[in-house]
């Protein structure tokens, strides 16, 4: 299959023959479990203080023939606070249905997130998410808008890893054709949940991604517009193409990344 090679202005210049790799079948199924495994990779372990919940003078009242036992009473053998202020006296403690008891099964450092995935599942997802770039329904499927564009996946000339301004990029990006998507990424929700006390209050969109052979300026370019990222070709992962495990995402391939995609 040949698409056009588009130039900085939006007109083509010629046509380049897509590489085999666009031709693979669709597999949303092994694209989620490599984004998944990817996502594993950079959990952070995390757990309880071991003495949570048990810095506490609460002990057993339990025994027979002693003093303060609870026997023969109408009260739980719990670990119990005694000899201390009379509204804390009889209080228990440490275990887990207590007030400030220690927690039943609490997180464990010892757990261990990484997932595991095969290096050829793993080849597999990132050929079929690059495949999925092509595809125009996959990519309107996931929210993108397409409609003005002519043909996917948009190729141009290598002129544009060396845009280094963000006005010029922008501009690029509306002469493709590309106006509703940059409208699409103006509008961010609201997060729901505590999230929005923790320095992320707003959700924003995943808009184009930038496929480069070399950065020449263009990551400095794409900084302020949100949304927009960029990759070098030999650093592709599936994440960068399948934001989420969805794939589909708007792509945009200078001709030389093309060219080794076919090498």
């Amino acid at each position: 299959m040949k698409v056009d090679i588009l130039d900085l202005e939006g007109k083509s210049q010629g046509k380049i023959e897509l590489p085999e790799v666009f031709d693979e079948k669709f597999r949303p199924d092994i694209i989620k479990r490599a984004v998944l495994a990817l996502q594993s990779q950079r959990r952070q372990p995390y757990g309880t203080d071991e003495l949570a919940g048990l810095r506490t003078s609460a002990h057993y009242h339990g025994r027979r023939r002693t003093r303060w036992t609870m026997m023969m009473r109408d009260m739980a053998r719990l670990p119990r606070i005694h000899g201390t202020s009379p509204h804390m006296t009889w209080r228990a403690r440490k275990v887990p249905q207590a007030v400030k008891g220690r927690k039943a099964h609490p997180p464990k450092v010892e757990k261990v997130w990484y997932q595991k995935i095969n290096k050829k599942e793993k080849n597999l997802a990132l050929r079929s998410a690059i495949a999925a770039t092509a595809d125009r329904e996959i990519v309107k499927k996931r929210g993108h808008r397409v409609d003005k564009i002519k043909e996917l996946p948009l190729v141009v000339d290598d002129r544009i890893e060396s845009i280094k301004k963000t006005k010029d990029l922008k501009k690029l990006l509306l002469t493709l054709g590309l106006e509703n998507e940059l409208k699409r990424l103006e509008k961010r929700k609201v997060r729901a949940g505590k999230g929005k006390i923790r320095g992320r209050k707003y959700k924003e969109k995943v808009g184009p991604l930038i496929v480069v052979s070399e950065d020449k300026g263009i990551a400095k370019a794409c900084k302020n517009l949100i949304g927009v990222d960029v990759s070098g070709v030999n650093n592709l992962s599936v994440e960068d193409l399948a934001p989420g495990a969805l794939a589909g995402r708007l792509t945009i391939w200078s001709k030389l990344s093309i060219e080794k995609l076919s090498g």
